[in-house]
């Protein structure tokens, strides 16, 4: 079609309207006055965005897709789409560098771009309009509802930053759960009420989420993959993402009417067999801008209001939404690039290798890392207390632990996810994001899913044939940071705790947890 060509070297661009693969959105402020005549969007797949971490294949797949059919909808438009597919003969294969072709091809007399978001990303497109002396204008990301000048105010009033002051705010702000001044039901959350198990019996019949065969587009898009990166991590076979704007939509009434209800009280249990549970699966959606968040957040509070799920389970999801993602964001921007470098632990073991095959003997992280690389999801108990939790007792360097959940997860861009890891799962931030460490034994698995049933390992044990490497590394973790963790009062039950265990018994659990840690390096 001609109105997807970009217009002719003799006739000027005014606006050349990059899009980059995380900003699919039409009602994107980079649309803001665009006139079809004079503007062109520009819109590249670049092999350096699948390999600068070692990508899932179904996350490149993931944004490819998507990518795609945006185009499509542009088009549909009537807007000028300069699009640069992968597998073009000539694509150069770096943001940059395709970047630059298009300024010298178009000429444009401005760059228009939505800000960024990864730093690396918003670096690298500066660096290019500097080097060929064209002005660009970042504009704001509406999709958020806290913008950085925001965050700024917010934090500015506070010696110290916590989500749940911040979330506060946000729900008075924009008047979400409410009751006059007053949070609805009492109380601003319902946490206590929201981290129940299954017990022995297990979920029972879970309602599948809602899944979207692949169309011509995409399948051509998952052959493209396939051949283009084989030796990245997971599988294609099982890819059913949304990758529209209206199969999110989809997704999302799907989410509320079968598993909204129920998604509060379990949304901290894992149960093996059963990747998704109650969980909405729409976080990659929401990440690539397929999804407003405040449609999201509309739609759940409305569930409450008619009836059809109970306040906790509302709050709940809505404090993921307009609390945990608005709050991350604000510490990503406030904090980079020195946040990405950040290791307050001192942590430097290497990333066990298993973290890639699965392939390990115990059950829990056996079952999460193959369930992560057959679909690149997991959900967020299953990060933070299973992958997250081993890395973090083992003493795992935090920035490899990031470039892992940065490349596995479909969902995952890094405004979003290195907070979550470094910060909130690694505690290498020095309590910026996380109050404490969020560290437990083997026990806590094993109350909230049936993972330790299966495993050779005793949660019970932290030493001889049946210790479980959680149990050992937890109490070894307390011992190692034990000077530095007395000054943290959320701490203060786990230090008496281990106030209890005699010398002997701790040079016990210190050799067992030495020798896995060599066990693991071997």
């Amino acid at each position: 079609m001609s109105v997807s060509q970009p217009p002719p070297a003799s006739q000027p661009v005014r606006h050349l309207v990059l899009v980059l693969g995380d900003q699919l959105d039409t009602g994107s402020a980079a649309f803001d006055d665009f006139n079809p005549a004079v503007d062109v969007v520009w819109m590249a797949e670049v092999a350096e965005e699948s390999t600068y971490v070692w990508s899932h294949q179904a996350r490149i797949a993931m944004f490819l897709t998507a990518m795609r059919h945006f185009r499509e909808v542009l088009r549909a438009k009537g807007h000028r789409v300069h699009y640069r597919p992968l597998d073009a003969p000539d694509n150069a294969g770096d943001l940059a560098t395709e970047l630059g072709a298009a300024i010298r091809l178009l000429r444009p007399q401005q760059l228009i771009v939505v800000e960024p978001g990864e730093w690396r990303v918003r670096d690298a497109l500066l660096r290019v309009a500097h080097e060929h002396a064209v002005p660009v204008l970042i504009r704001p990301d509406r999709h958020f509802l806290c913008s950085h000048d925001r965050f700024a105010a917010h934090a500015a009033r506070r010696r110290q930053l916590r989500m749940e002051f911040f979330y506060r705010e946000m729900r008075r702000e924009h008047r979400v759960l409410m009751d006059g001044e007053n949070p609805a039901g009492g109380a601003w959350n319902f946490d206590i009420e929201n981290r129940g198990s299954f017990g022995k019996s297990g979920p029972g019949q879970v309602p599948a989420p809602a899944s979207f065969s692949p169309d011509a587009l995409t399948r051509e898009v998952l052959a493209l993959v396939k051949s283009r990166f084989p030796n990245h991590p997971g599988r294609l076979d099982r890819f059913a993402w949304p990758v529209t704007a209206a199969q999110a939509s989809a997704a999302l009434d799907d989410f509320i009417e079968h598993r909204l209800p129920n998604f509060g009280r379990y949304q901290d249990a894992m149960w093996t067999g059963e990747p998704w549970l109650y969980h909405s699966r729409l976080s990659a959606a929401l990440n690539l801008k397929l999804l407003d968040p405040r449609h999201v957040i509309s739609a759940a509070e409305r569930a409450w209001q008619n009836g059809h799920a109970q306040l906790p389970a509302v709050e709940g999801f809505i404090r993921q939404i307009l609390g945990w993602r608005e709050y991350v964001r604000g510490i990503y921007w406030r904090l980079m690039p020195e946040y990405l470098h950040r290791n307050s632990l001192g942590a430097h073991h290497p990333l066990p290798k298993f973290y890639w095959t699965g392939e390990s003997d115990m059950a829990c992280l056996r079952t999460v890392i193959t369930q992560t690389l057959e679909f690149g999801y997991a959900h967020h108990i299953q990060r933070l207390m299973v992958t997250g939790l081993y890395a973090l007792l083992l003493g795992v360097e935090p920035r490899q632990v990031h470039e892992w959940y940065l490349a596995v997860y479909v969902d995952a861009v890094e405004w979003v996810e290195l907070p979550n890891t470094l910060g909130m799962s690694q505690y290498a931030d020095r309590g910026i994001m996380a109050s404490k460490p969020y560290v437990a034994s083997g026990k806590y698995i094993q109350r909230m899913s049936n993972y330790c049933a299966s495993c050779r390992f005793d949660p019970a044990q932290a030493t001889g044939p049946r210790a479980c490497p959680y149990t050992s590394l937890y109490w070894d973790f307390l011992l190692r940071h034990e000077a530095r963790l007395r000054t943290n009062p959320r701490m203060t039950m786990q230090l008496k705790n281990l106030a209890r265990l005699d010398a002997q018994t701790r040079r016990s659990i210190q050799r067992e947890a030495q020798r896995h840690r060599e066990q693991v390096n071997a």
